[in-house]
């Protein structure tokens, strides 16, 4: 009323009034804004005195926390902040290398061969060249060929050796490909190899079991550099990404762009840049619509109130089972939803800790179905492995028996982790609030951008709000003393307070949030079983995210994308390009025909063994530092060929099972090795209480490696003790 009527009390408003107390005293105060100044000239003043306050205040805090031990990797951070010229030397030279060098321009030829008409084109321009990237498109189908049996192409790339200290004629050497044949000719294919060989022609011959005409197109061209350069540039370049990520030099987000970027400027250099239209397609556009379309739910979800609800009912649960102590095994298991589900903790528990314990348990049960997780799911899709007796039934039976292994093993060795180590804030629960609250208007201030008056005056408004808030932290900092234990007494009475606090807001709300979420879940496990669903996951997302913003009539649309991790989306956009761009660079190849090389080295009586250890670890290990669906992608046809080789003699069940146990359980390693530690960093990031890469890797790697350590004794006790092999 008093604001209504012009009148104000300066004497009641304190540097923890309201927005809009602050806001009415800002405007009436002369000595905010005098007489005639203009808005420009008072908010770069009070930007001035923003900044020098947030310096102030850094400085304060750093002394107040002069007595903990500094983490070292603080002072690596500061000193890899000095670099940051440098790093613009790098971006442009990538720009400047990626400039000098066009797209690929080669055009496709297209051409039909039949068992009577073969396909011959000769070569001069592939001299002095390393290698040859020749592309194939038609009806051809994943694995291994059959000889006897099935249709298949014969390609075949002669070259010419010159002659030498050892050799006075020049010798012809054929190098074979041989592409099996879709039966139905239906299905269109892409395929790639790359011969390191300077080409003089290539014969394309079909073996059909009859006089059809099989339709091809074809397109070639040369390579500057060998496999291992490139490789070596790849490796170089996955390196430089995670020092960035590591050290937090910059944002994870520009990280992986930069990371994209120079893998591009690689392909350019190396003469196979591809265009903007084909970097567009590397993305994952299904990946992005299903993380967008929850995002979207969950923003609307949290309006209800449920969330905080849920974390106060979650922190009286774990206060009962450990007699007035926080149990991070039982917080572990309360919080063990979707990574989208969670809102911030609202009690003074560092949530941090409970949050990555969350997503490493998220990880792990994603593995024990066929649905759970991308690698998963691109196994049981598998035509030639569904005639090896590995469908949807027969796979969750395996590695959810497994799984449950797995799970009662990290449950007590997480607890050992956490032993004797309490999950309570250093500080009190009012320090805690302030500044997290201190850190919240500063990112509203950052967001806003000036571009007009009222803009401007908002801006300087929420400036002079987060200076007031320092002030006070700063007050609140010399007169702290630490009093948890007594917190740890009177947790009941906290209890009822927060309950009272954090209810239930919008009960109707919640009832049709309630219901689209549960449509939407569904969905997602009937589009798994009704193959007549033509409803991708992405699309299924999107859809319930459109009900629900017309059941709940919400009339203020960019509220709802200020909430979404757009920095997230566009992490995983360029994290899809990097991958892409590391495995035309023949990284992904590489570490799969190494892997195969090891496994054939290796005596014939332990072969198996061997390989089950060899495929666990190393998908394990590769999926913790690269994406693991191309890696996934990318090493099933090496294994089916592994088992079909007569030399090699092992069965396929068990290194697929490996394989899926590796990349599926190796995303706990490090903080990009899954998508749900991307997608909780960033929620986490966004509300104030984000987690570094070496946070998470502390906890995720020794769980990772213990984890595979339960899940390979598994595998050896099944298939070399039981013979689980058919």
């Amino acid at each position: 009323v008093n604001i209504l009527r012009g009148k104000t009390n300066s004497a009641n408003h304190t540097e923890r009034s309201p927005l809009l107390s602050t806001t009415y005293m800002t405007l009436h105060n002369p000595g905010f804004v005098g007489g005639d100044e203009p808005w420009d000239n008072s908010s770069l003043d009070l930007e001035r005195r923003y900044r020098l306050g947030s310096e102030v205040t850094s400085l304060s805090l750093s002394r107040s926390s002069s007595s903990e031990k500094s983490d070292p990797l603080e002072n690596l951070n500061i000193n890899f902040r000095l670099t940051s010229s440098m790093s613009m030397l790098n971006v442009f030279c990538f720009q400047l290398f990626f400039s000098m060098y066009p797209d690929r321009d080669n055009p496709w030829r297209m051409l039909a061969v039949s068992p009577t008409d073969s396909f011959s084109m000769n070569l001069t321009d592939f001299r002095d060249n390393a290698l040859l990237k020749l592309q194939l498109g038609g009806p051809f189908t994943r694995g291994a060929v059959d000889l006897a049996s099935q249709e298949y192409l014969l390609v075949q790339v002669e070259q010419s050796e010159q002659p030498g200290q050892r050799r006075r004629r020049t010798q012809q050497v054929i190098h074979n490909w041989t592409i099996p044949v879709h039966g139905e000719r239906s299905d269109q294919m892409l395929v790639t190899k790359t011969f390191e060989i300077d080409p003089i022609v290539i014969t394309i011959q079909a073996f059909l079991r009859d006089d059809e005409v099989v339709p091809l197109s074809m397109t070639h061209q040369s390579l500057y550099v060998t496999v291992e350069t490139q490789v070596a540039i790849a490796g170089v370049i996955l390196a430089g990404v995670y020092v960035l990520i590591i050290f937090e030099i910059v944002h994870r987000t520009l990280a992986a762009l930069l990371g994209s970027f120079a893998a591009l400027a690689a392909l350019a250099i190396i003469g196979d840049r591809p265009s903007l239209v084909t970097v567009v397609e590397w993305i994952d556009y299904e990946t992005l619509a299903l993380l967008f379309g929850m995002m979207v739910l969950v923003a609307i979800f949290s309006d209800t109130g449920f969330f905080d609800y849920c974390a106060v009912k979650a922190r009286r649960g774990g206060y009962s089972v450990t007699s007035h102590r926080v149990n991070a095994f039982y917080l572990s298991i309360s919080f063990h939803i979707l990574c989208l589900l969670l809102s911030p903790i609202v009690l003074n528990l560092d949530p941090r800790h409970v949050l990555i314990a969350e997503v490493i348990f998220t990880n792990i049960g994603g593995a024990a179905t066929a649905v759970g997780d991308p690698p998963n799911v691109i196994i049981v899709s598998n035509q030639d492995l569904h005639k090896e007796g590995i469908d949807f039934a027969s796979f969750t039976g395996y590695m959810f028996l497994g799984i449950i292994l797995v799970l009662l093993t990290s449950f007590p060795f997480l607890r050992m982790l956490y032993w004797n180590k309490k999950l309570y804030n250093k500080e009190s629960i009012e320090i805690v609030e302030l500044k997290h609250e201190i850190l919240v208007w500063k990112q509203t201030a950052q967001r806003i951008n000036p571009a007009s008056r009222e803009e401007t005056a908002v801006k300087c408004l929420l400036m002079q709000k987060v200076l007031n808030l320092e002030n006070l932290l700063r007050k609140m900092m010399k007169t702290f003393q630490r009093e948890i234990s007594q917190e740890d007494k009177n947790w009941e009475q906290n209890i009822q307070e927060l309950q009272k606090e954090h209810r239930i807001t919008d009960k109707v709300l919640l009832v049709k949030c309630v219901s689209v979420l549960g449509v939407v879940i569904f969905m997602f496990f009937l589009n798994s079983f009704v193959p007549s669903i033509h409803l991708e996951l992405g699309w299924i997302a999107i859809l319930g995210s459109l009900w629900l913003l017309v059941l709940a009539d919400i009339q203020d649309f960019e509220i709802i994308l200020h909430r979404v991790e757009w920095a997230t989306l566009l992490f995983f956009a360029g994290l899809f390009v990097l991958m892409e761009a590391l495995a035309q660079l023949q990284l992904i190849d590489y570490i799969g025909e190494q892997t195969a090389l090891l496994i054939k080295a290796v005596p014939e009586d332990q072969r198996l063994a061997i390989a089950i250890i060899l495929v666990m670890w190393v998908s394990a290990l590769a999926s913790s530092l690269i994406d693991n669906i191309p890696f996934t992608a990318t090493m099933i046809p090496v294994l089916i060929n592994l088992s079909q080789d007569a030399d090699v003699n092992l069965p396929i069940k068990p290194l697929i099972y490996a394989l899926a146990m590796g990349a599926c359980l190796g995303g706990n390693g490090t903080l990009i090795g899954a998508s749900a530690n991307v997608v909780c960093a960033g929620i986490a990031e966004q509300h104030g209480y984000g987690f570094s890469f070496m946070e998470f890797f502390r906890l995720g790697f020794p769980m990772m490696i213990m984890t595979c350590m339960i899940a390979m004794c598994y595998l050896l006790a099944t298939h070399i003790g039981l013979g689980w092999n058919m």
